[in-house]
């Protein structure tokens, strides 16, 4: 299978400039992408995330041919988005959530019509992918509505519309639900995962909320400095950083505050457990547990030795472990 995507040693410099005393000013450069080798395959959904300044958007610009590179290749359904642009435009989606694709004073149906003739998309092409996407967005309350008079939840679903109208190959989302509310930011992420699941659109998101990766990419992209620093799987990043499940247990009676009395108490923990917090009055007890560690035989073991009223299994939280990895890079380490 052809990458759809690929970059190679691909960077991008800025020169800013500096005060140096009171009248002196100088130039430096600065590196804003700084040699990302990326390669993603058709009907990937990639996370691609990263730290304020960490060249997120910067690395989109490029490939959509915004931004012309300083160093590296790129290319994008195997064209080279700056010097084909216009034949690349025809084939990708780009959904940036600060600036807007649509005609500010028309009706958001006229500009589904304009771009329509933009693309050059066959009327009934045009038809059905609208159907879909005012079934699964909820257009029709608003689709007459002027622009600029829009919330910004409708005007986000009607950007998302207008991107896809085409049927590109790639789509390019850059925070695609900052500042909307709940149950915008719900019909946003599953519109775009029904569109990944049919895999014939490749979809690259970047984002600060990471429930918008939890909930859409199997592939997440860390960047930090310019430089990738994690390129897998959710599961893998929680292993590398070795995030663990918890288990939080509510007794019916106290057992005790003594760590030492209670793990003797629960001889029998699975290999992988260890307590890790136990309230002042020993009613609540909190596991933590490896990959692999059994949660099942933990509270058939707490079970055993006192009386149980509740219980919750709490997952990795991913913000926690990206946030992990941020500071271990800010502190030098790996």
């Amino acid at each position: 299978m052809t990458a759809i995507i690929e970059a190679h040693g691909l960077r991008k410099d800025f020169t800013v400039s500096e005060k140096a005393g009171r009248l002196r000013r100088i130039r430096r450069t600065v590196a804003a992408v700084d040699g990302i080798d990326l390669v993603i395959e058709p009907g990937e959904m990639v996370g691609y995330i990263g730290p304020n300044g960490a060249g997120k958007s910067t690395t989109l610009k490029m490939m959509t041919g915004v931004l012309t590179p300083s160093g590296g290749s790129v290319t994008v359904c195997g064209l080279r988005p700056v010097a084909q642009r216009t034949r690349l435009a025809r084939r990708i989606g780009v959904v940036f959530g600060q600036r807007s694709q649509l005609w500010w004073d028309l009706p958001l149906r006229d500009s589904f019509d304009l771009l329509r003739h933009v693309y050059r998309v066959p009327a009934a092409d045009h038809a059905a992918r609208l159907a879909e996407c005012r079934s699964l967005l909820g257009l029709d309350e608003f689709e007459a509505t002027p622009v600029r008079q829009l919330s910004l939840g409708q005007r986000m679903r009607g950007e998302i519309t207008a991107a896809l109208l085409h049927r590109p190959a790639v789509l390019f989302l850059d925070e695609p639900t900052i500042g909307l509310d709940v149950v915008s930011k719900q019909a946003v992420r599953g519109f775009l995962a029904s569109i990944g699941a049919r895999g014939d659109t490749t979809l690259v998101l970047t984002t600060h909320d990471l429930a918008d990766i939890e909930r859409l990419c199997e592939r997440l992209v860390v960047i930090d400095h310019g430089h990738v620093v994690h390129d897998g799987t959710l599961a893998e990043l929680h292993a590398r950083y070795q995030s663990r499940r918890r288990v939080v247990v509510d007794l019916d009676a106290p057992i005790g505050a003594d760590h030492h009395a209670i793990a003797a108490a629960l001889g029998g923990l699975a290999d992988g457990v260890t307590l890790d917090v136990v309230s002042p009055d020993g009613q609540r007890l909190e596991f933590g547990l490896q990959d692999g560690a059994n949660a099942g035989a933990l509270v058939a073991c707490v079970a055993s030795v006192a009386s149980l009223r509740d219980l919750s299994v709490i997952e990795p939280d991913i913000e926690d472990v990206v946030a992990r990895l941020y500071q271990r890079r800010s502190a030098g380490c790996p």
